[in-house]
């Protein structure tokens, strides 16, 4: 059975690893990831992967995508792509909570479509001045939903995590095994 993954994220790459899975495939779809007027954290995140699935659909295969979105309340904070960015999520995110959410596609070869999303609870202690300069300058908050990785330096940040972890690096395993189960895709 082919397994296309419809993302061209290392980190998710890995995840599926981790959990025995090696796609057929990796497909960076590419489309439009810019938050619609009013638009909400977990209807962004269900957009996105289902347009990235839609993008990679392949006759006979399982198509699997996956889009992650940080909320802060109703607000969706960006991929970071340039420093400011970063520094601004950050100084956000210093002493709060916000919600991490990650909306899981399964297309399969049938072409029903299936989803699962996933929220997780992260909270950032108060960061310094010193750490969130030390932090910019390691560049792990490029191309980060929120600005930051949980799987590296940020990790010293963060004080309370409530849900999945692997949610928060970009695919939550559970969610998405279940998915794969439940479509017919042998997984153990």
């Amino acid at each position: 059975m082919r397994l296309v993954l419809a993302s061209a994220s290392p980190r998710r790459l890995a995840l599926l690893g981790q959990i025995g899975l090696i796609p057929s495939a990796v497909v960076a779809t590419d489309i439009d990831e810019t938050p619609l007027k009013a638009e909400v954290p977990r209807v962004l995140a269900l957009r996105l992967a289902r347009g990235k699935a839609q993008a990679a659909t392949e006759p006979g295969a399982f198509v699997l995508a996956a889009d992650t979105v940080v909320g802060l309340g109703r607000r969706v904070l960006p991929k970071a792509e340039t420093e400011a960015e970063a520094a601004k999520c950050l100084d956000l995110l210093s002493g709060r909570r916000h919600h991490v959410i990650t909306a899981v596609v399964l297309i399969d070869p049938s072409g029903r479509r299936t989803e699962r999303v996933c929220d997780s609870v992260v909270g950032f202690n108060r960061i310094t001045d010193a750490q969130k300069r030390d932090y910019l300058a390691s560049g792990e908050w490029q191309g980060k939903a929120g600005g930051y990785a949980i799987q590296g330096r940020a990790a010293a940040l963060i004080r309370f995590l409530s849900g999945s972890h692997s949610n928060v690096v970009g695919l939550p395993l559970f969610e998405t095994a279940q998915l794969l189960r439940g479509a017919g895709y042998p997984i153990s």
